[in-house]
């Protein structure tokens, strides 16, 4: 049984705050360690009111200090919103406080719109166009030389938390490969291209001081109740979520309350259908089914998970079904 993670992207929900989802995401980390996952990861997005984690680095910290075994980690940072040394610098600081539990993820994607980009980066270039560079500049601030780089970060050298490359296409999919560094792909936003991207990274990989071997991770839409109509219900806070971005509104993570009462055209309901064709909704076993097949598609090495719905106990009850359904073992911690 391969391992299950957790990506969280603090979510606020309607009649919430942002507060109030980092508290949150700071309680489901010390329940999901509980039940036997094996890390959780924080996405940077920024002026997406219905996400609160637009400082990782940040809220890590807050994270790693919660738990105890718990892997902790970025999925991801955007890489190209950032000069690669302050990176550097904040996650050898966490892996210092932290040592052994801290990843990296980076990405390309600005995780945002390009006006709220280019305010960012301060610079007009959107397109990411340096990102190969950055990266390996990033891990060269971190990977001990026998002639330090100068400027050299503090922590610096020998701090080098486990660098993944995060992508949704083929790109990064082959300069991980070609890195030799553990990739992971958004099967829960593009799963058209799924097999393309797995193909293309273990093809490029090459051995490495991280790995000699590939190592795949897959993430994936989840939402596991009781059974299967509780689990479609509470899937329509994310459907209309949707829409209503895609409709120039977006806002907070509406109930799923909000969303059946919200009338829905056929080509709205039809898109919706085809978007969450490939999403995991459903009872314990059948969302294990899915899973196992994801797995069994891709040889993936870990499966990562991320649910949204409007409730904190309704989304840690999934995270409670599927580890039992796939059979985690519980992390006892000394406080318990």
């Amino acid at each position: 049984m391969i391992p299950l993670s957790v990506l969280d992207l603090a979510t606020v929900a309607s009649g919430s705050t942002a507060a109030q989802a980092l508290h949150e995401t700071v309680a489901m980390a010390v329940a999901v360690e509980r039940l036997g996952y094996r890390r959780f990861w924080v996405a940077e997005h920024h002026a997406m009111a219905a996400v609160a984690s637009s400082a990782p680095a940040v809220v890590i910290a807050h994270l790693a200090n919660a738990t105890t075994s718990l892997r902790v980690g970025a999925g991801g940072v955007m890489l190209p919103n950032h000069a690669p040394l302050v990176i550097a610098e904040q996650f050898a600081t966490l892996e210092a406080l932290h040592p052994g539990r801290i990843d990296l993820g980076l990405g390309r994607a600005p995780g945002t719109d390009h006006v709220t980009a280019r305010a960012l980066r301060r610079s007009s270039d959107v397109q990411a166009t340096t990102f190969p560079r950055d990266v390996v500049e990033l891990i060269n601030y971190l990977v001990p030389q026998e002639t330090p780089p100068h400027p050299a970060p503090t922590p610096g050298a020998g701090y080098l938390p486990d660098v993944w490359l995060l992508g949704s296409s083929t790109f990064s999919a082959q300069l991980a490969g070609q890195l030799g560094l553990p990739f992971s792909f958004a099967y829960h936003f593009a799963p058209a291209q799924l097999d393309d991207a797995v193909e293309v990274y273990r093809t490029n990989f090459k051995a490495s001081q991280f790995l000699e071997e590939p190592y795949l991770m897959v993430a994936a839409s989840v939402i596991c109740a009781a059974d299967d109509a509780t689990a479609r219900w509470l899937s329509g806070s994310s459907a209309l979520g949707l829409l209503q971005r895609l409709q120039g509104r977006p806002g907070p993570l509406p109930s799923p309350d909000d969303a059946a009462a919200s009338p829905r055209s056929d080509e709205e309901a039809a898109f919706v259908a085809e978007t969450f064709a490939t999403h995991f909704i459903g009872a314990p076993g059948r969302v294990a089914e899915g899973l196992h097949a994801l797995k069994s598609r891709t040889a993936a090495d870990e499966l990562m998970v991320s649910t949204r719905v409007h409730g904190f106990a309704e989304r840690r009850t999934s995270f409670e079904l599927l580890a039992h359904e796939w059979g985690l073992d519980p992390f006892v911690t000394p406080h318990q």
